[in-house]
């Protein structure tokens, strides 16, 4: 699948009143796989003896995986190294995504909306390639002018680097760049690098901020929105 390396270009804000790209977490955010992590480290963590509770999930959610994995170890003291683990928990969600992944309500018809009107789209998440090529299979390479991989930066999220890359490739301001993430991590890094952020929160709360809207699902997330919100910055 396409990384971050090739420069990709675009035609300025045209039609589009300042918005030059929109940039999109993955899991919990196009795809429904948030339940699929948990289940893996529930299910991991039930086997070595450890039972994981509502409370550690608001910690887990969002990635990236070294501090989930942090987290878990702290957590519960099992022995195994972080290594180890990392490699138990992608086996459990890697099987999990064998009968596909299901799409979040409206984020087909974002996708499509975005094609439709020549705005490039790029995928950035915290997960690693490997998953990423797996969801990618059900979620459609296709709509992506192309996609950046937690395991393809220095520092993933909540460091800006993932959105400053995906920017950086497009040769856009990231001011320019809408995000559209789910988790206070993703909104994090998106912050950090400069964009304005439409969160659709999964399973950790999100409060509104200057320049951070907040809506319950992509069913709210249109063009003149998102046009909006790059208009403001610029």
């Amino acid at each position: 699948m396409t990384t971050v390396s090739t420069p990709v270009h675009i035609d300025g804000d045209g039609e589009d009143g300042g918005l030059h790209a929109v940039l999109l977490d993955m899991d919990g955010t196009l795809v429904d796989t948030e339940d699929f992590w948990w289940q893996a480290e529930v299910e991991l963590f039930a086997e070595l003896g450890h039972r994981l509770t509502a409370e550690d999930r608001t910690h887990v959610v969002g990635g990236p995986m070294t501090r989930v994995i942090d987290y878990l170890i702290g957590r519960t003291g099992v022995t195994l190294t972080p290594a180890e683990l990392t490699v138990l928990i992608n086996q459990r969600f890697v099987e999990r995504l064998a009968g596909g992944v299901p799409l979040m309500p409206g984020a087909e018809r974002l996708l499509n909306t975005l094609a439709a009107h020549g705005v490039p789209a790029a995928l950035v998440s915290a997960s690693h390639r490997h998953i990423i090529d797996i969801v990618l299979r059900s979620l459609g390479a296709r709509h992506f002018a192309f996609t950046v991989a937690g395991d393809e930066v220095p520092r993933t999220k909540p460091h800006p680097d993932p959105y400053l890359a995906a920017a950086a490739r497009l040769g856009a301001a990231p001011a320019r760049c809408v995000v559209v993430e789910d988790t206070p991590t993703g909104v994090a890094a998106a912050e950090a690098a400069g964009c304005p952020v439409v969160a659709v929160p999964s399973i950790a709360a999100i409060e509104p901020a200057p320049g951070r809207l907040v809506l319950p699902s992509l069913e709210h997330v249109d063009l003149a929105l998102l046009r909006s919100l790059a208009a403001a910055r610029v």
